[in-house]
């Protein structure tokens, strides 16, 4: 089997053929030049005494249900049972139930686009994630609000992979107790992590049914894609469940994130003076956010990335045609410096084409990588996949533009709360991760009821990543003042509950706000997004050698921000100062202050984008 970039086989010992290495004291080079020591020598490192195993704490027994208990659960629609903790699918239907109850979703099953096309061999190959249960979260929480928050002694110190590590890594405990059931059942091709909190491991599909009671494996194709997924929840033993979060690679289909177009036209008059042009270009970027051609970047320590997923491919022949024809005004690079993972040479996709151009657009002459997540193995998750490498490699980018989303609905709360400590994770290492707020205004879940309710986005919602929404020029052919693109996504989440940093602009927002949807539809107290916003509509884009006009949608205002925040990263490493890391305690900061450089009220909103703000460079005096 392949190894993933950055990650270790250092699972097994040397000359024992496909053992887990539990007893050995040899370390072994990981594919990025690290070292990955075995668990023994790790354990002692950590916890300071020899390991020995401890019996599971907080569970007894641990007998998987009779089948006869299983169809009946299965003909009496039960309650959503927590797939990754009930011993049996009656988990949550009972009083007295030993597991914690927690809100996790019922499989909604096969998206639209998707066709059933058979059961999968029993000895098909798949690829699936555990995710182990990590310690330390609490204090990594409050870590992360340190060296975030301008106010803090502790801005900017932040920690190194190796250090979150130390931090986070599982239990002695949970190691032993997850590494000896998947022994015990056969498992034996697994790669770990550097944090060691997840495991990638490859088995076949009759032993992956074995080891989850309940997973029945499909396949599902969608033009010329094909997935395999369990459309049943699957179990794990008792004693399992304090150590696992979730299985990865099971149930979720990846959603795209596609770009829209079409211009539209707007009644409002134009202001004096106001620049003409036909389409959002780098120029056009460079007039309405006060950048100059001299605002480009000049450190070789300073880098910026963006991730692609779903068989999404930008061409370097695009980006150096791109560069020709709308570069003329920066010093630029025609070339992305690094692609971590499968970069084809298929068809160029607009959505990689329009990241890759205007991210080192706005983000002029920054060393850019690309993380290509294309999903490629039938059972895995190309978003895991990015989150896996960003967990094992111990030198990134600062900067990460990201499009892609879920309703959060569809996501169980054990997935989203692990999703979001492995973006605290990235806070804590001074990472910045901006996520594209959507292109579905508040989005719409229509319940059998009638009570209709918004439907919030996630990664878009987590309360520790930067959400970017899109704006409009009042006059779609004049550089003009800005509006809520009305596509832009925004909202309330239903999961989250609303950050301390962003209580205030928020309670402002409800006071002021001139018209709001009814109250019903959605969460006043959640997390709000987007954070800020900047121009989504009518871009210019080279895509396989053709220039293509009016390309819209928060895709391109994501990495048009990403690139504007890898700028100031460069100025103050310039100057001696940390990267500016997780940007919502400064942004909402700014925002109280009243800093009209750095922040500007977006008028007349749409379906989504409340909270829009946009941002321009004028605000590098006030970091």
């Amino acid at each position: 089997m392949p190894t993933l970039p950055g990650t270790h086989r250092g699972l097994r010992c040397p000359g024992r053929g496909r053992q887990f290495c539990l007893d050995t004291g040899t370390t072994h080079r990981g594919s990025w030049g690290g070292h990955l020591h075995p668990l023994s020598v790790l354990l002692t490192s950590t916890v300071g005494t020899p390991f020995s195993p401890q019996a599971p704490r907080g569970h007894s027994g641990g007998a998987l249900c009779p089948p006869a208990l299983w169809e009946h659960a299965r003909a009496t629609q039960c309650p959503p049972v927590p797939c990754w903790v009930a011993t049996c699918p009656l988990a949550l239907c009972r009083p007295g139930c030993p597991h914690r109850p927690a809100p996790l979703h019922i499989w909604d099953g096969v998206p639209p686009g998707w066709a059933h096309a058979g059961r999968v061999d029993p000895g098909h190959p798949l690829q699936l994630t555990f995710a182990l249960r990590q310690r330390g979260t609490a204090h990594l929480a409050r870590l992360v609000e340190a060296v975030s928050d301008p106010q803090s002694p502790r801005y900017g110190q932040y920690l190194s992979l190796e250090q979150v590590r130390d931090l986070v890594q599982p239990s002695p405990s949970t190691l032993m107790t997850v590494l000896k059931w998947l022994q015990g059942h056969g498992v034996e091709d697994c790669q770990s992590v550097i944090t060691l909190d997840f495991l990638e491991c490859y088995l076949p599909v009759s032993m992956a049914e074995r080891l989850l009671p309940g997973a029945e494996f499909h396949r599902y194709v969608q033009g010329q894609r094909s997935l395999v997924r369990s459309p049943l929840p699957y179990t794990v033993p008792a004693e399992l469940a304090e150590h696992l979060d979730f299985v990865g690679g099971m149930h979720r289909f990846p959603k795209e994130h596609k770009t829209v177009s079409g211009a539209r036209a707007r009644k409002d008059p134009p202001l004096a003076r106001a620049s003409f042009h036909l389409g959002v270009t780098p120029a056009i970027l460079r007039q309405r956010y006060n950048m100059t051609g001299g605002d480009v970047g000049l450190l070789p320590n300073n880098s910026q990335a963006c991730a692609q997923f779903l068989e999404q491919y930008f061409h370097q022949a695009d980006l150096a045609e791109f560069m020709q024809l709308f570069g003329s005004g920066f010093a630029h690079r025609t070339q992305v410096d690094r692609v971590v993972g499968h970069q084809g040479h298929g068809k160029a996709g607009l959505e990689a084409s329009l990241d890759v151009e205007y991210i080192m657009s706005t983000g002029a002459n920054i060393s850019t990588w690309v993380f290509s997540n294309a999903g490629r193995h039938e059972s895995q998750e190309p978003f895991l996949a990015w989150l896996l490498l960003l967990s094992n490699m111990s030198a990134l980018p600062w900067v990460h533009s990201v499009s892609y989303g879920d309703d959060e609905d569809s996501l169980s709360l054990a997935y989203m709360e692990r999703v979001n400590t492995e973006f605290m994770k990235a806070a804590a290492r001074g990472l910045t991760i901006l996520f594209a707020s959507g292109d579905d205004g508040a989005g719409c879940r229509r319940v059998h009821s009638g009570n209709h309710t918004f439907r919030p986005s996630f990664p878009a919602s987590s309360p520790y990543v930067t959400t970017v929404g899109g704006t409009s020029f009042k006059n779609p052919f004049l550089v003009t003042e800005e509006v809520t693109d009305y596509i832009s996504g925004g909202g309330f989440s239903n999961i989250f509950p609303m950050p301390e940093y962003q209580a205030a602009a928020v309670r402002q927002f409800l006071r002021s706000a001139s018209k709001l949807p009814p109250s019903s539809y959605y969460n006043s107290s959640g997390r709000a997004y987007p954070d800020l916003a900047a121009l989504s509509d009518n871009y210019w884009v080279v895509t396989n050698r053709i220039p293509l006009p009016w390309v819209s949608g928060t895709s391109a205002s994501t990495p048009v921000v990403a690139g504007m925040v890898a700028l100031i990263n460069d100025r103050r490493l310039q100057r001696g100062l940390a990267p500016l890391g997780f940007l919502n305690p400064a942004l909402y900061q700014l925002q109280k202050q009243g800093l009209g450089d750095a922040f500007y009220d977006v008028s007349g909103v749409g379906d989504g984008g409340w909270m829009g703000l946009y941002w321009g460079l004028r605000g590098f005096g006030v970091f």
